[in-house]
């Protein structure tokens, strides 16, 4: 999905949620970046296999 340079972490990446956000909706409380992860602003992330995450310190 990305076309950032240099391109930004996968999913797979333990710095997933470093990526470009495409689109932010954080009058909602989320925000979903260029890797397909949903970021939350409750301290957790989805990514597109539906997993759910804590973000680590």
């Amino acid at each position: 999905m990305c076309n950032h340079t240099p391109r930004c972490p996968t999913t797979q990446d333990s710095d997933c949620c470093t990526a470009h956000v495409v689109a932010d909706r954080s009058d909602q409380g989320w925000c979903q970046l260029c890797n397909g992860v949903i970021l939350f602003d409750d301290g957790h992330y989805l990514t597109p296999d539906g997993r759910d995450h804590p973000i680590s310190a």
